[in-house]
């Protein structure tokens, strides 16, 4: 399998009862990389698969409106491993800790890969924990990229010019389909394993210790399910429409974005999808391109710089030095409004474009993608400094979006401070980092629906 690492192999450990396949980030069955190698690796073992899920209330920003989606997808997914004979085990604890006594008893370990520091150092601890305790291979597979991080590049990448023929040129390798079979050995082992009843979401909510002020919303539910729906939407009704996605006062986006976050479907299926839906409607291929753009080389990019720069979420480290220099030479530029998080986070601002994509957040979990680049940029214009900005909107960021403490939020905020950007024009506040306002909100799109949708109560 290309899109596999093999973290550790040390032969001899085939006496084990079970292979181990730690689902943390692809949370699915559909399309699922790392789970269809480790049924492979159970079928060449002959042993069962038993599937683990650690589930820790204190993952950094996350909140009731987090875990909800999430846990949704987590209940169709419980379902469908039992109904191919797979095992089941969700335990109340943090991923890295709840696995330990399960690998007394595996065989192999396979896992899937994430790429945010938190989830980086639970799989290390896990490796270094196997190192230190006995012989037993652990694979590690890529299935929420479509291209594996380190076959496109070795470093961190300056922008999309510099990435999109490294990903381009290796891509057709990774749409092949991947099927997910009932393994050959059923799990029907009598083991003690505290935590295999079925997922209850509001049970699971009501014993961990979360953050409630932002409350589950209506507009998404989260599982695979719910993805493909939303896909077959996009692919039928938006895709055609797409050159349009830029305007706020259309909804022609695809709405994958939550369900990519959770890995509740494959930017690979996604991607296989769209080709095959082009094949009959070849009349939307320019529609296409900018869409895959977005979906790999764009999504790619914000992994790549969150995998090589350990520091992507630090503001004196996550973009460039000649953004840090314009930045210091306008510190002290006159700001004509000056707003607090408070303020900012209640939508109490002049501007009612503003103020209506706050509003889209908290209402929703989500915001157009044009008005997400100028609400980010509009608190960089409002706060009193540069780090002050940057701070507000990654909170505000996190807390809100169902897609928050994700690569691709912690890249595009950093594009507003000039990431992945070149120099523009100098203004006041701004310096040389690109330049938005409402004026050229007025002048490109017909803003009136979407304030009206959005108006604050």
């Amino acid at each position: 399998m290309d899109n596999m690492r093999i973290l550790k192999r040390l032969e001899g450990s085939s006496e084990g009862r079970y292979v181990l396949y730690w689902m943390q980030a692809s949370q699915r069955v559909h399309w699922n990389h790392a789970l269809a190698y480790a049924i492979e690796r159970a079928n060449v073992l002959g042993k069962p698969l038993l599937v683990y899920f650690g589930l820790t209330g204190g993952y950094p920003e996350a909140n009731i409106r987090h875990y909800t989606f999430m846990l949704e997808g987590l209940v169709e997914s419980s379902k469908a491993l039992k109904g191919l004979g797979i095992g089941w085990i969700l335990r109340l604890a943090s991923p890295e800790e709840g696995i330990v006594d399960l690998l007394e008893d595996a065989c192999e370990l396979v896992m899937d890969t994430g790429y945010m520091r938190i989830q980086r150092q639970w799989r290390d601890r896990v490796v270094g924990h196997i190192a230190l305790t006995r012989a037993m291979p652990v694979y590690q597979v890529e299935a929420d990229v479509v291209v594996p991080v380190e076959r496109v590049s070795q470093k961190e990448e300056y922008s999309a010019r510099t990435i999109r023929p490294k990903i381009l040129g290796k891509m057709g390798d990774y749409i092949r389909p991947v099927v997910v079979e009932a393994p050959q050995v059923p799990f029907d082992l009598e083991l003690e394993l505290r935590g295999q009843g079925p997922v209850k979401v509001r049970q699971l909510i009501n014993q961990l210790d979360l953050d409630t002020s932002v409350e589950p919303v209506e507009a998404y539910r989260g599982g695979t399910r719910q993805a493909l729906k939303h896909l077959n939407d996009f692919l039928d009704h938006k895709l055609a429409h797409y050159s349009l996605r830029n305007h706020p006062e259309f909804d022609y986006m695809s709405n994958l974005s939550p369900y990519l976050h959770f890995g509740q479907i494959a930017p690979a299926f996604i991607l296989h999808e769209v080709y095959a839906h082009l094949e009959a409607h070849p009349e939307k291929s320019e529609a296409a391109d900018d869409f895959l753009e977005e979906l790999v080389v764009r999504r790619e990019l914000a992994i790549n710089f969150v995998y090589f720069n350990h520091k992507y979420d630090v503001f004196e480290h996550m973009t460039y030095g000649w953004a840090y220099e314009t930045m210091a030479v306008h510190i002290h530029d006159q700001r004509q409004y000056i707003y607090t998080r408070e303020e900012l986070e209640s939508a109490k601002t002049h501007d009612p474009y503003w103020n209506a994509s706050m509003t889209q957040m908290k209402e929703t979990g989500k915001m157009h993608t044009y008005m997400r680049m100028y609400w980010c940029k509009k608190i960089m214009e409002w706060s009193q400094d540069y780090k002050t900005a940057y701070e507000t909107a990654l909170y505000l960021n996190n807390k809100y979006f169902l897609d928050g403490r994700d690569p691709c939020s912690y890249t595009g905020i950093a594009w507003c401070f000039g990431k992945h950007d070149r120099a523009w024009k100098e203004r006041p506040v701004f310096g040389k980092l690109r330049y938005m306002n409402s004026n050229g909100l007025r002048r490109k799109f017909n803003m009136a629906p979407y304030v009206a949708r959005f108006t604050p109560k």
